[in-house]
């Protein structure tokens, strides 16, 4: 192909591939996949990877590589669905980047730039995973993990540190960068919740003792925090705790923030467990008392969304991941979670099944005997 051959060969495969309409597929009741993922690393605008310009690249070569789309928060903005994702170049750093939809389901494309985020301290090496929140104080907050180099141990090329950065912004275009959350761990996969408690700013964290490994750190913490452009954690309270031989035995994470409904906050979190090909990541649910976040009042047993079929490939294999979602008027739920840290997919259900889900599934007994109990007790309730 010549040059203007080339261009509207890709041109033409990129919009095939962002108008490529998806369906959903019937699944357990709880919740339904669908086809296509929703976002790729192909669906990152050509502009973004190739010199368009004939005269300074005749051979229409792509010149800055995109490697991964996933893990991305997200928010109804004026009508659209809209998710702030994580796109990784071929240079393993990730940025942020804003792509719309008009049904949440498919035609997602990216808006024309990357989100330019502030730096605050020393710079970031990598930002990732950012979880939104639209909060009474009238921000929209961006909680995102930053990674920088672990200067204590400069001779190991892989050391690095974990910190939560909080950003604020009002159109999702220019962003106000505050001071990194202040804490005596370090954080990761920490989430702002959308109300004051007590007056203060609520936080879930993640307290950990390395930048890998939770080490002490028992699970999803809770943080009341004075002021939010200087947050800082005096406080922390474990309200959902790792157990062993669980899906949550070696880490867990909230997910997006809790959706609020009148039976209480719909918690989704992910749990981490070490297995024959490395850690596997889950999707659970769990959800707290709307007077008090912090109580837990019904946890369902096991996972709730699991890596299938081409899901458990990827460049991080058996990982299904969410840092987002979103609770249309209707009830109608759109969770978005990556798979195997490569593409972004969507699932869809309602409150009102993911509150009976929360209420209804026997709850982790915690050994087998337990299991088999709780087996039979639904065979019997059958006959």
């Amino acid at each position: 192909m010549n040059f203007e051959e080339r261009l509207a060969f890709l041109q033409e495969n990129h919009r095939k591939l962002i108008e490529k309409k998806n369906a959903p597929i019937e699944g357990n009741g709880i919740f339904e996949r669908w086809e296509n993922p929703v976002l790729t690393a192909a669906h990152a605008p050509l502009e973004w990877r190739y010199d368009l310009n004939k005269a300074t690249n005749p051979f229409l070569m792509e010149r800055i590589g995109v490697n991964a789309v996933l893990n991305a928060g997200a928010i109804k903005w004026k009508g659209k669905y809209v998710v702030v994702a994580r796109v990784e170049g071929n240079d393993r750093k990730s940025f942020f980047a804003v792509a719309e939809s008009p049904n949440g389901v498919d035609n997602f494309k990216f808006w024309d730039r990357p989100i330019t985020m502030p730096e605050w301290g020393e710079p970031a090496t990598n930002v990732y995973d950012m979880r939104l929140t639209a909060h009474e104080d009238g921000w929209i907050y961006g909680v995102f993990c930053v990674e920088r180099k672990d200067h204590s141990q400069e001779n190991d090329l892989s050391a690095a540190t974990a910190a939560a950065g909080i950003a604020r912004t009002k159109d999702l275009v220019n962003w106000e960068r505050l001071p990194d959350l202040q804490s005596k761990s370090q954080q990761r996969n920490v989430v702002l919740h959308p109300e004051f408690v007590d007056g203060k700013y609520a936080f879930y964290t993640r307290p950990q003792d390395g930048f890998i490994d939770a080490g002490s750190g028992g699970g999803i913490g809770w943080a009341l925090v004075d002021d939010i452009e200087n947050a800082v954690v005096t406080e922390e309270k474990i309200i959902n705790r790792r157990f062993y031989h669980t899906i949550k035995e070696s880490k867990n994470g909230e997910g997006p923030h809790p959706i609020k409904t009148s039976k209480g906050w719909l918690h989704l979190a992910h749990g981490v467990r070490g297995c024959a090909s490395g850690l596997r990541y889950v999707l659970y649910m769990y959800m707290t008392a709307l007077d008090d976040p912090t109580k837990v009042i019904a946890q369902p047993g096991g996972y709730f969304i699991a890596p299938q079929g081409e899901e458990y490939i990827g460049d991080v294999m058996n990982v299904t991941f969410s840092n987002g979602w979103i609770a249309d008027p209707d009830g109608k739920v759109f969770i978005y979670y990556a798979s195997s840290d490569t593409r972004l997919h969507v699932a869809t259900s309602s409150i009102d099944r993911l509150v009976d889900y929360c209420f209804n599934t026997p709850a982790d007994g915690y050994r087998t005997g337990l299991s088999v109990e709780t087996i039979n007790k639904l065979i019997d309730k059958n006959k």
